[in-house]
């Protein structure tokens, strides 16, 4: 096989004697959006990217099902048919751009099968089906690149995997979907209401027509899962990411949370502790003066912290034609480079050697750890407040700060607002039950993560 591979891209004698470097041909599977751009960047900076790549690059095919106004593909080999690009023997490189677990998969895993590397922006395909897919890329000795699938324009899995490579990482946090990130900014910014915002975020295409897996968190879980292995050296475990979503968030709480030196933000949250791995995607109230805490509208920040480095924060562009294109190329320059290197000495797929990845557990959110943010709203009886704080107390929960409003005229309430000390999940939902059982106590209690990325 390695012969084979290597037969496609040797010298050749140009006219004047001197040996020139055949391209590497690439398929193109989907161009769409980030299948149009990545086509694009190729055509436009293709003299920039043969220089650093050593040798030229060509789209010899490409697989979509309708043309992209933005492309000028003329002379360019089309087919419908994506499998197509995964047996022709001319193509070295395939680049899957059509998204989605089963089709994604399949294409996949024929190329491989055929020999071919893979470069792939298909979050969902890498964090369901990573496992099995880098297990057969070992087998046929190829390489499959997937820097795009997480934020974007941000070369973060390249700086986790490979930059802070002397690291022992001790933590993740990003902001990894942009679409709940433009409804919190406008949440807190312009005091909208969460389906209002969403319905704009619809109408600019920032949010799908069903846009759960963005909402509720499973975008940003597929990231995380991703985030998480090249850090720990963990296997790829999305069926055990913890997501909650932001459907429910208020603007009160938003406001709430500023009154208290805090903003909210749809965070991604990988740990290492000594029990286990903590592996979650939930509202997260964050210091304001947070670099992190600031990053608004729809881009994308990921912090990571290493025992030697430190904190380093990577911030761009999560998503768009270009931003992502931007990855795609990368990971396929990268991938011309080490292709005809032995591939027992290149960067592994998920960081680690694969006889090395770690058994460390994912721990269930009961046994994460957190600080917490409680809005409780309570008869506007004395003693209510003694009632609430004996609750925490008896379990064990420290109360940080409490900010108590004035009676709310319309149902004649009293919010409470509570920040706690960090607690096991586990200890608060016990104390949530007892909060929510207290005969002045009306409705579910609002709980909020709390994290200070310190």
């Amino acid at each position: 096989m390695g012969r084979r591979l290597f037969s496609r891209m040797a010298s050749r004698r140009s006219f004047n004697g001197e040996f020139t470097v055949k391209p590497v041909k690439v398929g193109i599977c989907g161009l769409g959006t980030v299948g149009g751009g990545t086509f694009n960047v190729l055509q436009r900076n293709a003299e920039e990217i043969a220089r650093r790549a050593g040798r030229g690059i060509e789209v010899a095919q490409i697989a979509m099902r309708s043309p992209n106004p933005n492309c000028q593909i003329t002379g360019t080999p089309i087919t419908a048919d994506v499998f197509e690009v995964a047996t022709n023997p001319e193509i070295d490189i395939v680049i899957e751009l059509i998204g989605g677990y089963t089709v994604a998969r399949d294409l996949v895993l024929k190329a491989i099968d055929n020999g071919k590397h893979v470069v792939t922006a298909n979050k969902a395909l890498i964090a369901v089906h990573g496992n099995e897919i880098f297990a057969k890329a070992r087998e046929k000795g190829v390489i499959v690149a997937f820097e795009a699938a997480v934020a974007g324009g941000i070369p973060v899995i390249k700086a986790i995997r490979e930059g802070l490579s002397a690291n022992r990482i001790n933590w993740v946090a990003g902001i990894i979907n942009g679409t709940g990130n433009f409804i919190l900014t406008e949440m807190r910014e312009k005091g909208r209401a969460f389906p209002d915002v969403l319905a704009e975020a619809q109408a600019l295409g920032y949010a799908e027509a069903d846009p759960t897996f963005d909402v509720e968190g499973i975008d940003a879980a597929h990231k995380l899962t991703i985030l998480a292995s090249i850090a720990f050296g963990i296997p790829l475990q999305f069926d055990k990411a913890y997501t909650e979503g932001i459907t429910q968030l208020t603007t009160a709480d938003v406001n709430y949370a500023e009154a208290l030196g805090y903003r909210i933000k749809h965070l991604g949250v990988a740990r290492s502790t000594v029990n286990g791995i903590e592996l979650r995607v939930h509202p997260t109230l964050i210091p304001a003066d947070r670099l992190i805490a600031n990053v608004n509208g729809v881009m994308n920040a990921v912090m990571v912290n290493g025992d030697a480095a430190g904190s380093t924060l990577f911030y761009g562009a999560g998503a768009g034609m270009e931003p992502t294109a931007s990855s795609v190329v990368a990971d396929l320059v990268d991938v011309v480079r080490a292709m005809t290197s032995d591939p027992e000495n290149r960067v592994p797929h998920l960081a680690f050697q694969p006889d090395s990845l770690s058994a460390h557990p994912i721990l269930p959110i009961e046994a994460c750890e957190s600080a917490y943010y409680l809005r409780i709203q309570a008869k506007d009886h004395p003693g209510v407040l003694a009632q609430v704080a004996s609750i925490l107390s008896e379990r064990g929960i420290n109360i940080e700060s409490i900010m108590q409003k004035e009676v709310e005229e319309q149902d004649g309430l009293v919010p409470m607002i509570l920040l706690t000390h960090r607690v096991l999940e586990q200890r608060m939902n016990d104390a949530i039950t007892a909060l929510e059982a207290l005969q002045d106590v009306i409705g579910n209690v609002v709980r909020i993560r709390v994290e200070q990325l310190n």
